[in-house]
Formats: C-alpha cells, sequence, structure tokens
C-alpha cells in the first residue's frame, strides 16, 4: 500500500517509523468501506420495504373490492354525506304529496359466514319469491365474498329475514322513493333508481319526467326552500287520467293524450298519457328490436311524441291573415275545386267543394283549400316565422326530459307547397303541449306564453304575437265550430266551449299514409266568453262502433271524450256553470 507523500515527510519530520503510518492509512481506509456498505445495505432494505408495503396495500384494497362484490365500503365523507342526504320531496299546486322518500332496508349476504347456505336460500325464497333458487345457490356456495338479496325490503321482510339466525345476512340503510298515488301523473313524474351505491347508503337519481329534470335540485336538500312545486292539481289530474282512460276504451283506441293549460300563466294544470305505468314499479325500457318505442307504456305522448295534427292548425292560418290585414272573418276565399299542387290536388272531406266561403266558414267547416288559400296570401316566409313565434318549430319548453328531446318535425325548405299543407296540418309534426300553448295565444288576447309544469311564483314572460282584436275574431271562429260546425259534441250544460277538430291519417312507417288509421284531436277552450283554460284531447287510431259504419273523425271521437273532461273538471277548477233563464212574463206572473 502507499502512503501519501506528506504523511512520509511529515513521520520524518517528527522521527516516526514509517510502517506504523502504513497500518493506520489500511484501517481508516476500512473504515471508509464497512461505512459505505453499511449505508448501502440500509438503503437496499428501506427500498425493499417499500415494495413490500405497496404490494401489500395493492392486495389489501383488491381483497376489499372483492368481499364487497359491486359495492363500495362508502368511508369517504363526501360520499357517506351523499348517500345519507334525503331528496326532496315533490307536491302539487297544494301541497299535496306525489313523491316522497321512505326509510327502508337493503339485505345482504356475506356467504363465508353462513351457518348452512343451502337452508338460509331455502327460506329466503319463501320471503321472497321472485328470488331465482338456482343462481342465488351459487353464488352462496361459490367463491364470492358478498352478494345483494334485496335494495329495498318492508319491515316485515327485515324482520323475517332476522328471524333466520344467519350471521351472514346483514342489512343496510336505504331510502326508498315512494309515489303514494300509484299510476296518477307517472309520466309527469317519471322515476327514480339507485345510483352510486354501498351497504351503508345508496344515492337516489331520476331516470326520467320531473324527477330527471330536476336531479341536481332535488337532491340538494338545505340548500333550497322545501319541496319541488308542480303546477297540477292531483284532484283534477285524477279526474281527467279517468274520463281520458274511459274514453281511449269507449273509443277502442291505441292511446290517448290530454293538456290542460292555464291560458294566463302557461301552467298545465293536468296532463295525461295512456297507457301508463306505476313509477313505484317503473318497468325496463322496451328492447328497440322487439318493439317500437311509441308503443311502450313509458312513452309520454302528451310531451313526447310529435304527430300530424290536422286541421287544429287551420285557425293559426285564419289569425295570422287577420291580424296581417290581408282579411276580415267575413272576407271570402275560393275554396273551390280543384286545387292542385304540382301533381297533387288538395281535396276535402268526403269531396266536398265548398265554392267561395267567408274566412270564418273556412274555420267552421274545416276547409283544406280555404287554408291553403289564406296561406298563399300569408307567404311562405311569414307563415314559418309566425310559428317560430308560438313555439311549433321547437322543442316543448317543458320541464319533463323527456320534452327536450319533442323536436317538431317541417320541412327545411319552406316553400309556398309546404305553407299550403301546414295551413291545414299536414307537413308538419308537433306534440299536443306545442297545440295547447299555441291556442293558448289566441285565448288569451294574443299573448305567447312558455308551457310550464312548476307552479309560477315569479312575474309571467310573455311575448305578444297576435293583436287582441285579431285573437278576439279567432276566437269567435273557435265558438261558431262549437256551435254550427264539426265539434256539435262539444255542447256542456252550463259551460261554453270553443275549438277546432282535426284529423290526420296516421303516417306509415315506410312511407304513405294508413286509410283506415288516424290521430283524431279536438283543442278546446273554456270558457268561451272568458277564455282560463285550453284543453286538449288527441286519440291514437280510435274507431267509433256505435253506428252502421265505423267512424274515425275527431268530431265523433276525440270531442265527445273532451266535452265528457270539461263536465268533469270545470265545477274543480272553480268555474260555475252559467244557465239561461227565460224572462217571465207579467202575463205568467198573474196566471199563478
Amino acid at each position: 500500500m502507499r502512503i501519501p507523500l506528506a504523511r512520509i515527510l511529515e513521520a520524518r519530520d517528527k522521527s516516526r517509523d514509517l510502517y506504523s503510518i502504513d497500518r493506520e492509512t489500511a484501517y481508516l481506509r476500512h473504515e471508509a468501506l464497512q461505512e459505505r456498505a453499511q449505508h448501502k445495505a440500509e438503503k437496499r432494505i428501506s427500498e425493499l420495504f417499500i415494495m413490500v408495503l405497496c404490494v401489500f396495500v395493492l392486495i389489501g384494497g383488491r381483497m376489499g373490492f372483492v368481499s364487497l362484490g359491486h359495492a363500495t365500503a362508502n368511508n369517504d365523507s363526501t360520499l357517506a354525506e351523499k348517500h345519507t342526504r334525503s331528496r326532496a320531496d315533490i307536491v302539487d299546486r297544494n301541497g299535496r304529496v306525489l313523491a316522497a322518500n321512505f326509510e327502508t332496508h337493503a339485505v345482504y349476504a356475506q356467504p363465508h359466514d353462513l351457518i348452512n347456505p343451502t337452508n338460509a336460500v331455502a327460506k329466503l325464497v319463501e320471503i321472497f319469491p321472485e328470488l331465482d333458487h338456482e343462481r342465488l345457490l351459487r353464488d352462496f356456495t361459490g367463491k364470492r365474498k358478498f352478494v345483494w338479496i334485496k335494495r329495498n325490503i318492508s319491515p316485515e321482510q327485515k324482520q323475517a329475514v332476522h328471524d333466520l339466525g344467519e350471521p351472514g345476512l346483514m342489512f343496510g340503510p336505504r331510502k326508498m322513493r315512494v309515489y303514494p298515488n300509484g299510476h296518477l301523473a307517472a309520466h309527469i313524474l317519471g322515476g327514480t333508481t339507485y345510483g352510486e351505491e354501498g351497504v351503508n347508503g345508496a344515492e337516489l337519481i331520476g331516470v326520467a319526467g320531473v324527477e330527471k329534470y330536476f336531479d341536481n335540485e332535488l337532491n340538494k336538500t338545505g340548500e333550497n326552500d322545501g319541496p319541488l312545486k308542480l303546477s297540477l292539481d292531483l284532484t283534477i289530474q285524477d279526474a281527467t287520467e279517468r274520463v281520458l282512460s274511459g274514453g281511449k276504451n269507449l273509443m277502442n283506441a291505441a292511446g290517448a293524450t290530454a293538456v290542460l293549460m292555464d291560458v294566463h300563466t302557461g301552467e298545465v294544470i293536468a296532463l295525461a298519457s295512456l297507457p301508463d305505468f306505476d313509477p313505484n314499479n317503473r318497468p325496463l325500457p322496451p328492447n328497440p328490436t322487439e318493439k317500437k318505442s311509441s308503443e311502450s307504456v313509458l312513452f309520454n305522448r302528451a310531451a313526447q311524441g310529435v304527430y300530424e295534427l290536422g286541421s287544429a292548425f287551420k285557425i293559426f292560418a285564419a289569425a295570422q291573415a287577420m291580424d296581417l290585414g290581408i282579411v276580415t272573418d267575413e272576407s271570402i276565399v275560393d275554396a273551390s275545386a280543384p286545387m292542385k299542387i304540382g301533381r297533387f290536388t288538395i281535396k276535402e272531406f268526403r269531396n266536398r267543394d265548398y265554392g267561395h266561403i267567408s274566412v270564418s266558414n273556412v274555420i267552421v267547416k274545416s276547409s283544406n283549400r280555404g287554408a291553403a288559400r289564406l296561406a298563399l296570401s300569408i307567404g311562405h316566409e311569414k307563415q314559418r316565422d309566425f310559428f317560430k313565434q308560438i313555439g311549433m318549430l321547437d322543442p316543448a319548453p317543458l320541464e319533463i326530459i323527456e320534452a327536450t328531446g319533442s323536436q317538431p318535425l317541417f320541412p327545411r325548405n319552406w316553400t309556398k307547397t309546404a305553407a299550403m299543407t301546414i295551413a291545414y296540418g299536414h307537413g308538419i309534426s308537433t306534440t299536443p303541449v306545442h297545440l295547447a300553448a299555441g291556442y293558448a295565444a289566441i285565448a288569451n288576447g294574443g299573448y305567447y306564453i312558455k308551457p310550464t309544469i312548476v307552479k309560477r311564483s315569479e312575474r309571467i314572460q310573455r311575448q305578444r304575437v297576435l293583436s287582441a282584436q285579431s285573437a278576439a275574431a279567432a276566437m269567435t271562429m273557435l265558438r261558431k265550430v262549437v256551435t254550427h260546425g264539426t265539434a256539435s259534441f262539444a255542447k256542456v250544460a252550463g259551460y261554453s266551449i270553443a275549438g277546432k277538430t282535426g284529423t290526420a291519417d296516421k303516417p306509415k312507417a315506410n312511407g304513405g299514409y294508413h286509410k283506415d288509421k288516424v290521430i283524431s284531436t279536438f283543442a278546446a277552450v273554456f270558457p268561451a266568453d272568458q277564455p282560463k283554460y285550453v284543453l286538449v284531447v288527441s286519440l291514437d287510431e280510435p274507431v267509433d262502433r256505435s253506428g252502421k259504419e265505423p267512424r274515425r273523425t275527431a268530431g265523433w271521437t276525440a270531442v265527445p271524450v273532451a266535452a265528457e273532461l270539461v263536465g268533469r273538471v270545470a265545477p274543480l277548477l272553480g268555474l260555475r256553470p252559467q244557465f239561461k233563464v227565460a224572462a217571465v212574463s207579467q202575463t205568467d206572473l198573474n196566471s199563478h
């Protein structure tokens, strides 16, 4: 080993032995090597410890996830708060409960803790007959560490499970969404399901209707002012559904819908769609390969279904033409035959020829040619602008999630030809809610108000679309439709009704129209002298078989149902019947 020169010179100066210096240097080097080796070993041990810790955490986490199946432990405080937070109630305009929460429990199993899995399965199937015995037995005797049995159980069922005495059967707290009125207002409320879920709770989320539309607001309990208050009146909703159901059956219809709206506020007082369902046990959506969505009980015909609504649209042509100063109600219109659009001929019902008739009679007699002439005088661009103003070209602005997708169908190239057919309700498809809002604009003196399913407390926003004079003249025409026209069955004792019928051939899936299937509609306004409400009743494929021949037009099908509805709900709305009292002469008095 070499000794540094500086050390040798120092040793000579001090007369020291060079070999002792060599031994000292070797010792110092040995100490340094030992220190480096120890440091390296400690570093390797630390790295190995960290690796083992990571593997342990990973395996432990995986075991925890497997032991809970698809459930989560929910130890996080934010998640626990979400699970225990109470979803806000939904009430009608008078505060009556439409949807609320109910404290209940879920039952689950930890199969490795079961004493007798086979017996437990047999007893559980007795308590819950809908369970699959074979599948549950496989789950209990297999490798699973966690098995959901039922997400919601009644107190009686909980006690029955508890009495089995199986330590592997466990309970978890739940909040269940309850609709105490069953089917009533089902298409408005929609329904809920569980979102993020664990053994200690589950998050309620909306899946349809107002439950879905207001999902965030309903789950912000403590941040709102109480329940969600709808514009519905529960009593009137019940009466509407009962009468509509009877009318649907009487007219042998495949489906039916009704919309009752306040013409001054836009509030929907009742909205019904049949067939319906129970939101407490909401069915699954249909398989698209097996059934059309429009045939499902979940389909909301009032706010979701877009249809050609036929002659009910003719009043818009008359009202706009009068508002533009083109005609008056007594102006003469050429409705004589023939009238052609290209290679197509515009026909009247039963090939009638009305000749030259007044604008008023275009509506009363429901002339297709007369409405088409009015559209030509208006012009296709102005007609389109008017329809835009009254909301006919956009989805219905109703706070039901299905309404957001109710895009009306109309020609993108709005030509003169399109304007003529649209004037009598063909070539454009909208929802009954659209039609109700359009009629409300006529009934309230010319203001378009967006319809709403929520009870309004703020100032109503409205847009003038017609002059008061034009709206009043249009109302007079609608009244004549009932007194002298196609809606003669709409006469209800004590109540004056105005309105317009509409019968449209139902389109085929592959193009063209059915000859024996129609959508019949009646848009009614009452009381006619001081309009307060608009009612739209629409029947899908109705047929009245009470006569010698089947009758499908709105005058025979939708009108009688609407008249029955008005007679039933008008007193509930606080409208007193008005009867004309015959004058009594002095001679009559003297005779008594």
